[in-house]
């Protein structure tokens, strides 16, 4: 499957309500993750986005999987948007899940580390936190990976967005937050100008 690069953008992402509603009562563990995650810590948006991700377990993919078999459900890698095939599952960890009828992008589906009950950092697996320690949930119920994990992740590419995402959330991380991020990039980016900033800030 060879898509264009507008087919490849052309995102209408869910929100994070109306997808915990799609997946409501799902025997999966799932959690939003990246810039939806810290705008449902924070409380309120901060910003644009342009799709919405999740994060799973790689065991509880076929479930996600059925529950939107109404989907076209598209493995992407190295930016191409392949069929979905026990291969290219095995070579690309997003799936993107795209609404046959209009060709709009709803879901950024990534298959992640986990041992059990323990999530694996996977660019570093020295860096491992247990379920509880990974997802919090919203008010109303919405999972989300923790922002100092998200912030984990943003730091290694550190966009002009992502450097307003931290601006954003350092505010509201407290000592013990602060602690683990900081602990985490001196193991995975040494050196990181976050961790300055991480320790300097209050």
């Amino acid at each position: 499957m060879d898509l264009t690069d507008a087919e490849l953008a052309r995102w209408d992402a869910w929100s994070p309500s109306e997808l915990a509603r799609r997946l409501a009562g799902v025997d999966a563990r799932w959690y939003v993750i990246a810039g939806w995650a810290l705008d449902l810590f924070l409380g309120r948006a901060t910003r644009e986005h342009e799709d919405l991700e999740i994060g799973i377990s790689a065991d509880d993919f076929g479930v996600i999987r059925e529950t939107l078999a109404e989907f076209e459900l598209l493995v992407v890698g190295q930016g191409h948007a392949v069929p979905l095939t026990e291969q290219t599952l095995a070579a690309h960890r997003q799936t993107w899940v795209r609404e046959p009828a209009t060709g709009a992008w709803r879901l950024d589906v990534i298959r992640e580390p986990w041992d059990g009950d323990t999530w694996i950092y996977e660019r570093d697996p020295r860096i491992t936190r247990t379920a509880p320690e990974l997802v919090a949930k919203t008010a109303d119920g919405i999972p989300y990976m923790q922002p100092e994990v998200v912030l984990l992740f943003k730091s290694n590419a550190t966009r002009r967005k992502d450097e307003d995402d931290f601006a954003a959330v350092l505010p509201r991380l407290d000592e013990s937050r602060r602690s683990w991020l900081v602990d985490a990039l001196e193991l995975a980016r040494p050196g990181h100008t976050w961790i300055e900033a991480l320790r300097t800030s209050r």
